[in-house]
C-alpha cells in the first residue's frame, strides 16, 4: 500500500533570499515518496536563480512563463510544454528576464543509476511538440520528454494525454509521480476515490492496482516521471496479464 495526491497549493512555498525563487515541495519523503522527489518552483520576473543537482538526476518542466538554463557556459531557452535533464554533478542557473513568474514542476532522482548505464546522445531542453505521440492504455497516448535515449539515465520523463473514457483498473512495475497539468478527474487507488484537478501531485508506488480518470469533457493532461525508465504503456491488469500490446508479458 503507499501512495497519495497532494494538492501544489497545500505544500508550504518557500523561498531563498535574493535569487526570486519559491518553492514548494510536493512529493518526497514526507509523504512516503522516496525513490523520486517533486517540487513545484517558480521564478519571478527578473529573477535568477543558481541551482545544483549534488548527486542526483533532475528533469525540469516549464508550466508557464519563458526563461532560461545556464549550463556549462551555454544558454538553453525554456518555454512552455518544455522539459530540461540536469545530471549529476552539474551546477546551473535558471533565469527569467521577462514580465511574468516562470512556473516549473522539478523531479528529482535521489539515487540514480551508474554512469556506465548505456544512454543516447544527451539533450538538455527538449520540446514536448517536437517528439512522437504513442499509444498507450485505453485510447490513452503520450509523448517523452527525456529518457536513456535522450540521456536521462534512470527514468523517463513524459506528457501524458487521457481522454474521457475509464481505463480498467491497472498497474505499472514502475514507481512514478505525476502533476495534473490540465482536467478534472479522480484517483482510484488504495480502495479510495481523490478528486484532481490542475495543480494534483499524485505518487503512485510500484504495483499498486488503480485508475486516472478523467471526468471532464476535455483530454486531461498530465506530466509524469517514473523509475525504472521504460514505456508509459507498460501496464498490467491485476492478474499480471498485460493492459496494452506494448507492454511485455511478465
Amino acid at each position: 500500500m503507499g501512495g497519495c495526491v497532494v494538492a501544489e497549493l497545500d505544500a508550504p512555498a518557500r523561498r531563498e533570499a535574493g535569487d526570486g525563487l519559491t518553492w514548494r515541495a510536493t512529493l518526497g519523503p514526507h509523504v512516503g515518496c522516496t525513490v523520486l522527489e517533486q517540487n513545484v518552483l517558480e521564478l519571478a520576473p527578473g529573477g535568477a536563480a543558481p541551482r545544483s543537482t549534488g548527486e542526483r538526476e533532475e528533469v525540469l518542466f516549464v508550466l508557464s512563463g519563458r526563461g532560461g538554463l545556464r549550463l556549462g557556459g551555454a544558454e538553453h531557452a525554456l518555454e512552455p510544454e518544455s522539459g530540461a535533464y540536469l545530471a549529476p554533478g552539474e551546477t546551473y542557473e535558471l533565469r527569467n528576464p521577462g514580465h511574468e513568474p516562470l512556473r516549473l514542476v522539478a523531479v528529482s532522482i535521489p539515487d540514480p543509476a551508474p554512469p556506465d548505464v548505456a544512454t543516447g546522445e544527451r539533450a538538455v531542453v527538449r520540446r514536448v511538440a517536437d517528439q512522437a505521440a504513442e499509444e498507450a492504455t485505453a485510447q490513452r497516448e503520450f509523448r517523452i520528454v527525456a529518457d536513456p535515449a535522450s540521456g536521462l539515465r534512470s527514468a523517463t520523463h513524459f506528457v501524458g494525454y487521457i481522454p474521457t473514457a475509464r481505463a480498467p483498473d491497472h498497474m505499472h512495475h514502475y514507481d512514478e509521480v505525476i502533476y495534473v497539468l490540465e482536467g478534472e478527474g479522480a484517483m482510484h487507488m488504495n480502495g479510495e476515490t481523490t478528486p484532481l484537478r490542475g495543480g494534483s501531485c499524485i505518487h503512485l508506488p510500484a504495483r499498486t492496482v488503480h485508475c486516472l480518470e478523467n471526468a471532464g469533457s476535455d483530454v486531461m493532461k498530465v506530466v509524469a516521471v517514473f523509475r525504472p525508465a521504460g514505456s508509459p504503456a507498460a501496464a498490467y491488469y491485476p492478474d499480471g496479464t498485460p493492459a496494452h500490446a506494448g507492454a511485455p508479458s511478465e
